[in-house]
């Protein structure tokens, strides 16, 4: 078996520099709607349920690995608020954080330059662009936007796509956008492809993840299938939830999405980024959705160019398993906040 070791020492040195833009393969450009593809998707759910089931079990990091692939794990980060009592305030604390996830004097414990572990972008809703990349000016940390019409992508068309313009003219350089998750329910596929497509040109050459809202999308053959449109739409991501449904981001699901980017990177040759998001709270469930990138689509995916974990208290934890890699101790939560 392939060594996954990832130091500590190594991840300064692995770390993407500039962080904007964050992509050093080809960009997705699509292709035309295979509906043939869609149409012969199978899922076999036991079979996906059990391979999921093992990676809790099989696969562990420990000590020195451990907290570089928490580290690792931080880069790989959109540190979000989507709060309905967000304010300025919150927003300009959440980027300060972006601007130094972990304490100073953790890393210095770790041997980490402190320029090298910063998140991979800080997400905010429209009202809030304009603020984050003003607080983020300089540092080369992207601000993304949800859109069109966030959670529910509801709102009528030609507002959504105006939704995108109005984020990118205010700053935005990432969007993450929901689809109409109705398509999928009722297999109108080629509305799906047009849907993204028209997304993405609205987009220009800012970067576009698509939130398939996995929770409500009934099935994981329906996920599945939904992820393949997307991808042949031209996504550059695929992402799991909105963060707001009743079940959000799950291995299962994840592992569905992943084999559907190993299916479309067989096709073309092109590869796509995922994204979980919504429920990751805990530095061992992190462990475990890096494991899984690791298995099903190899070394290229522990970057943030390629994955992302959508979080916020997420951070809180892995600070807190930092910290008693360096002191023995844990630490109080209240010690590594976040807005």
């Amino acid at each position: 078996m392939a060594d996954t070791r990832i130091r500590s020492k190594d991840v300064a040195r692995s770390a993407p520099v500039p962080f904007v833009p964050q992509r050093d393969h080809p960009r997705n450009p699509g292709m035309p709607l295979d509906l043939d593809w869609v149409r012969d998707v199978r899922v076999n759910r036991s079979a996906v349920e059990r391979r999921c089931d093992s990676f809790p079990r099989r696969r562990t990091v420990k000590r020195d690995w451990q907290a570089a692939w928490l580290l690792r794990a931080i880069t790989c980060m959109d540190l979000t608020t989507l709060a309905g009592d967000d304010t300025p305030g919150r927003v300009r604390r959440l980027c300060a954080k972006a601007r130094q996830p972990v304490r100073g004097d953790l890393l210095e414990a770790l041997g980490v330059p402190k320029p090298d572990v910063r998140v991979a972008a800080v997400c905010v809703y429209h009202v809030f662009v304009e603020t984050a990349a003003d607080a983020l000016r300089g540092t080369g940390i992207p601000v993304a936007a949800v859109s069109t019409g966030f959670p529910a992508g509801l709102s009528p068309f030609p507002q959504r796509v105006a939704e995108i313009r109005a984020s990118l003219a205010a700053g935005a350089a990432e969007i993450d956008i929901v689809i109409t998750r109705a398509h999928v329910l009722t297999g109108q596929w080629q509305a799906l492809y047009d849907e993204v497509r028209a997304f993405r040109e609205a987009c220009g050459p800012a970067h576009l993840k698509t939130i398939l809202g996995t929770g409500e999308l009934g099935t994981l053959r329906n996920v599945a299938r939904a992820s393949a449109v997307c991808l042949m739409a031209g996504a550059d991501f695929i992402k799991t939830s909105t963060g707001k449904e009743p079940v959000n981001a799950t291995l299962p699901v994840g592992l569905v999405m992943a084999r559907m980017i190993r299916a479309y990177l067989e096709r073309t040759g092109h590869r796509v980024g995922f994204k979980p998001a919504g429920g990751i709270r805990s530095a061992k469930q992190a462990l475990d959705w890096l494991l899984l990138m690791r298995d099903e689509l190899g070394p290229p995916w522990l970057d943030r160019s390629l994955f992302r974990f959508g979080a916020s208290g997420l951070l809180t934890d892995i600070e807190r398993q930092l910290e008693h890699f360096v002191t023995g101790r844990y630490s109080a939560a209240h010690r590594h906040p976040v807005p």
